[in-house]
């Protein structure tokens, strides 16, 4: 009987790996939940806000997912895992494939207003350059973002 427990105990905890591994990386839907309760946030304490999002250690940063926060010349106005970038203009930073990620994040939010924007960037948890996809929706005059690593 013991060794059948410990077989089933065994079994279980196999079935349970896979689903641990996935928790390291977000997930689609909590990356639009994160942009969502950071744009309600905005909508209530304006530029006040930026404070909280740009906490490492706060609400806005879970895993591999940060938020931020850009105006719509491409500067970063807040930045959950890397407040040091606050100020910086973005507009001409290239992926690793050329492209111009902020110049396309903000053709969708003055287009669509929100959606999805795929390109290759480096993981802030691994620091290996990943394809990323970060979704992200215009509140007000500003860009809210929250990216995730595929894999």
């Amino acid at each position: 009987m013991r060794s059948v427990s410990k077989a089933i105990l065994g079994f279980c905890l196999v079935l349970h790996l896979p689903v641990s591994m996935a928790n390291e990386y977000g997930s689609p839907a909590e990356a639009i939940a994160m942009v969502k309760k950071a744009g309600r946030l905005i909508r209530a304490e304006g530029p006040a806000a930026y404070a909280k999002i740009s906490d490492p250690q706060g609400q806005f940063v879970d895993r591999d997912m940060y938020v931020y926060v850009t105006n719509m010349q491409g500067v970063i106005l807040a930045h959950g895992a890397t407040p040091k970038v606050i100020g910086k203009d973005i507009m001409d930073i290239q992926d690793g494939n050329g492209k111009f990620v902020m110049k396309e994040i903000l053709q969708l939010a003055n287009g669509k207003g929100s959606g999805w924007v795929d390109y290759q960037w480096p993981n802030t948890v691994n620091k290996a350059i990943e394809a990323k996809s970060t979704y992200i929706e215009k509140v007000g005059n500003v860009v809210v973002a929250c990216g995730i690593f595929r894999k």
